[in-house]
């Protein structure tokens, strides 16, 4: 037996099941001990299903489609194909430094657990905090806007069948409120088939591009090497070619990360067996499996553009379905192809709802959040962080209410998803890159998982991933054009100032005294 502050924990064989019999294995249960954790869901996703989770939360080529505005604008085919190979040695650098503190930390709370591991003790408490409600914000974010965006190409697809058709705000937001509700169901009551459900979506989001691409480069005239590789656009009009590249980065990073982060799976480690092995490798796995299909999708689309402006300006409000369109020469063909595209943003969002669930119950656990006895609560029949997932369902439809008033100022608070990911994975990896740098025997001292870059390589991708982090939360604050107004500025610096602040005030306020952070012993602690 093995005692961590006065917390047993039990040495089985590696695979055999604890006592409790909810699925995790002996490393699991030291995992959980070891940090002061009881395991109260169930374990139900194997190597398989996680990957399906991560690959249709991600939806790389299917996001490719949704924001291919923003990198045709500012960068243009080349700025698109070259700013999609930078993000994705970037993504997997981020992810592989994010497997790392996975497999170290294999719990629900994600960024803000290993902030508590890894910072000064004089600061770990403030640090893990901040970076727990901010990345919470993101996901809440996250999960309203990826459901928003599945909303509107319903009515999209309602447009380009229906020309008379005129969208209302109040009638997308009702769209949006069945999504929510179908979320629901599938969350809740069909929870227990979570696993099995994701593991077929693997399936779908890997058929699904081969259903769109064939018809897509076989139906569509094919534009020039040239045209795809060395066409350069500065649509914001910016003072150079390279400011107008990195701009037009959102799209890439959208589509590997977009509204919805990379550490998507590791805030479902509770419910994966052997998490600590399986959660990084899924994770990079998913990343290379999506960033090729992303790739090859890019280089069809930008092949087979057609007429440009007539796509841009499309009525539908979706470059994509009038592409779809003037390839298939069909509004029923197009109708098919868009459904396919919106299928998949939907189950994203399935991820989105879970996910964000899990953190929040997570966060409240730890006494992080108001209400937090109440939210952490479980239904026990089904070992579910029931109060958890209607708090978040009861937040986007809260959120969806802007819409009515004002789609541009429901944007602004949905944009600030992407700088929330990024700033918990700059405060996370900067942490561990200190302490790998730092080398002391004794205070730098790590728990390292199964799952290790080792002292060589480690440092190199971790530096690198920072170094990439930093990048794209610079420029996710920047509007699309260099000549702003009201409407078009970039308005998540703002909404994200306005959460970080919001986030010190409350622990000022009530934070600093119910926030109960992951056991760590006193020696690891006091270090």
């Amino acid at each position: 037996m093995a005692v961590a502050e006065g917390i047993e924990v039990s040495r089985f064989q590696d695979g055999d099941q604890s006592p409790e019999n909810k699925g995790n294995t002996s490393r699991d249960e030291e995992d959980m001990a070891y940090f002061g954790k009881k395991q109260q869901l169930r374990r139900g996703f194997g190597w398989l299903s996680i990957v399906g989770f991560v690959c249709t939360l991600l939806s790389t080529w299917e996001g490719m489609f949704a924001v291919f505005l923003y990198g045709f604008q500012n960068g243009g085919p080349a700025g698109l194909v070259y700013g999609f190979l930078f993000c994705f040695v970037g993504t997997t650098m981020t992810v592989a430094s994010l497997g790392e503190m996975a497999s170290m930390m294999p719990l629900s709370g994600g960024q803000y657990h290993w902030v508590s591991l890894l910072a000064p003790p004089n600061s770990a408490k403030f640090l893990s905090y901040i970076t727990g409600w901010v990345t919470i914000i993101g996901w809440q974010a996250g999960q309203a806007s990826a459901s928003f965006l599945g909303a509107t190409i319903i009515q999209g697809l309602i447009v380009l069948n229906n020309p008379s058709y005129v969208p209302q705000r109040w009638q997308g937001t009702l769209i949006f409120y069945a999504v929510i509700a179908v979320l629901l169901f599938i969350n809740t009551l069909l929870a227990k088939w979570l696993p099995k459900i994701e593991g077929l979506l693997l399936v779908v989001h890997i058929l699904g591009f081969f259903a769109i691409i064939i018809p897509l480069v076989h139906l569509t005239p094919h534009g020039s090497s040239k045209d795809v590789f060395a066409t350069f656009i500065n649509g914001g009009e910016w003072s150079s070619n390279g400011v107008s590249f990195f701009v037009g980065l959102i799209t890439s990073i959208f589509s590997f990360l977009g509204k919805i982060g990379a550490d998507s799976a590791c805030h479902m480690a509770e419910e994966i067996r052997d998490a600590s092995i399986i959660l990084p490798w899924a994770m990079l796995g998913s990343v290379l499996v999506n960033g090729v299909l992303g790739f090859a999708m890019l280089i069809a689309i930008l092949f087979c553009l057609g007429d440009i402006d007539s796509a841009l300006a499309s009525p539908t409000g979706f470059p994509f379905i009038e592409i779809f369109a003037q390839a298939t020469k069909s509004n029923a063909g197009a109708s098919v192809m868009s459904c396919i595209i919106m299928v998949m943003v939907l189950c994203a969002a399935l991820g989105c709802m879970a996910t964000a669930s899990r953190l929040l119950w997570a966060f409240a656990r730890d006494g992080g959040v108001p209400l937090s006895r109440l939210i952490s609560r479980l239904h026990e029949p089904t070992t579910l962080p029931i109060y958890a997932i209607l708090t978040s369902t009861t937040i986007s439809l809260l959120l969806a209410l802007i819409n009515i008033g004002n789609t541009a100022a429901f944007n602004a608070f949905m944009s600030v998803s992407v700088s929330a990911f990024y700033f918990s994975y700059i405060i996370s990896i900067s942490l561990l890159l200190f302490k790998r740098l730092r080398k002391d025997p004794v205070k730098d001292h790590l728990r390292w998982g199964p799952f290790s870059m080792g002292p060589t390589f480690g440092p190199l991708i971790n530096g690198g991933a920072l170094c990439y982090t930093i990048i794209t939360f610079f420029f996710s604050f920047w509007p699309s054009t260099a000549v702003v107004t009201p409407l078009n500025m970039n308005w998540s610096v703002l909404i994200f100032g306005g959460s970080v602040l919001f986030s010190i005030a409350f622990y000022l306020a009530w934070g600093r005294h119910s926030f109960k952070w992951p056991v760590v012993d006193h020696i690891r602690r006091s270090h």
